[in-house]
């Protein structure tokens, strides 16, 4: 038997994409700002962009298609309107003369059109395995659990709920039935400050599901909050890995969630950036981590990304810390302009549950729907349909 030691190697060289996949190599191809080299692969059949518009035409006025700004270059062609999810659902909701709501995101954005459309529209997903991860680091079993941690910590009575957008509509529901609202990243202050004033300033708390960095984010760097107002909530440790006291003495209480595109830059990210390109604007979402936001030089939600970079000068540098659909789509859109538009990362991603609604998927639910078949309808049930409107009316209601 031969017996192989560390003296004598095996004659074997990893391939060069080995080297990558185990984070030891790097591609230089990766570093060019906004492309890479995993990049998405061409449709698989050639007539697929003549097959979408034919059913798009065929179904007329019928059918309303949504693309979230995180979607494929070849997804938003067909869309009849782009942006954020909310904007997203309040177009929906604009169309009721529309039967078929095509929603090219993921589940919770789906659900939101369902809870704010006609019931006699239908929603419909291309593909229901686009989730989202944020979405589902809380489920409703883990938020009750942790409304009888804060009962039992004697705090629930002061507790206002407060949920990101992006959560599934039972979290929208709990929202809703307990009082409190809904936010976006461009209206989380305001969300926080109603929040806040619903009860005694001093013995006030908000639970915030399921993006810890955008509450601790909003609360610390826009309402003067402190890093030490905040607690953490981890749904897998008993009593959400918090003590009563702890639970007390905050003011925020921020559920242990994040999003697995903006979690990924860090603070390295941001001074590597400022060492390869002088001069450069770091421009990140607030869902990214707290001491990546305090390093950048402006902070916002997706459309505050797209108008910043609108009004920007020509021959400005940007770095920009969201989702890479949007920011080689920017960067493609102003390179005329002369703006350096890249990726804030030197690894690119991109939105894996986003990038399950392709072009064959779009195709094959626009041509059901054209032989008059649904397909993916999203269907939000009658009980939680009318807490979630309620915390989404409460929304639409702040000043």
């Amino acid at each position: 038997m031969r017996v192989v030691t560390t003296a004598q190697p095996l004659d074997v060289q990893p391939t060069p994409l080995a080297l990558l996949l185990l984070g030891r190599e790097a591609d230089p191809k990766s570093e060019r700002g906004v492309d890479c080299p995993g990049d998405l692969p061409a449709p698989s059949d050639p007539d697929l962009v003549e097959r979408a518009r034919a059913a798009k035409a065929k179904l007329g006025d019928k059918v309303f298609v949504l693309g979230h700004h995180y979607q494929r270059d070849e997804v938003i062609e067909f869309a009849d309107v782009t942006g954020d999810s909310f904007k997203l659902a309040r177009d929906a909701a604009a169309r009721p003369d529309a039967e078929y709501i095509v929603f090219c995101g993921v589940h919770f954005m789906a659900e939101s059109a369902d809870i704010l459309t006609g019931d006699d529209q239908q929603v419909v997903l291309p593909d229901l395995a686009a989730g989202c991860s944020m979405a589902d680091m809380a489920t409703a079993e883990q938020v009750a659990e942790c409304w009888d941690v804060l009962t039992e910590a004697g705090v629930a009575e002061q507790v206002v709920p407060v949920s990101y957008m992006n959560s599934s509509a039972d979290i929208k529901a709990f929202t809703g039935k307990h009082g409190g609202t809904i936010c976006t990243s461009s209206n989380a202050k305001r969300a926080l400050e109603w929040a806040f004033g619903q009860g005694d300033p001093a013995t006030t708390k908000v639970l915030f599901l399921p993006d810890q960095h955008l509450g601790r984010n909003t609360a610390v760097r826009d309402m003067g909050l402190s890093l030490d107002d905040c607690v953490v909530y981890n749904p897998h440790k008993p009593n959400g890995g918090l003590t009563a006291e702890e639970l007390r003495a905050a003011k925020m209480i921020l559920w242990r969630g994040h999003c697995s595109v903006h979690g990924r830059f860090s603070l390295d990210s941001v001074n590597d950036v400022r060492a390869r390109i002088p001069g450069v604007n770091v421009l990140v979402h607030p869902e990214c981590k707290h001491e990546v936001v305090a390093a950048a030089d402006y902070v916002g939600s997706t459309e505050y990304i797209i108008k910043a970079l609108e009004a920007a000068p020509a021959g400005s540098k940007w770095a920009i810390g969201t989702e890479l659909n949007l920011v080689r789509r920017l960067a493609n859109r102003f390179a005329a302009e002369d703006k350096e538009i890249v990726f804030l990362d030197k690894t690119v991603c991109f939105c894996s549950t986003m990038n399950r609604i392709d072009l064959p998927h779009l195709v094959w639910t626009l041509e059901s729907l054209a032989d008059g078949k649904v397909v993916n309808r999203i269907r939000v049930d009658e009980e939680t349909e009318r807490f979630a409107k309620l915390a989404l009316e409460r929304m639409l209601a702040l000043p």
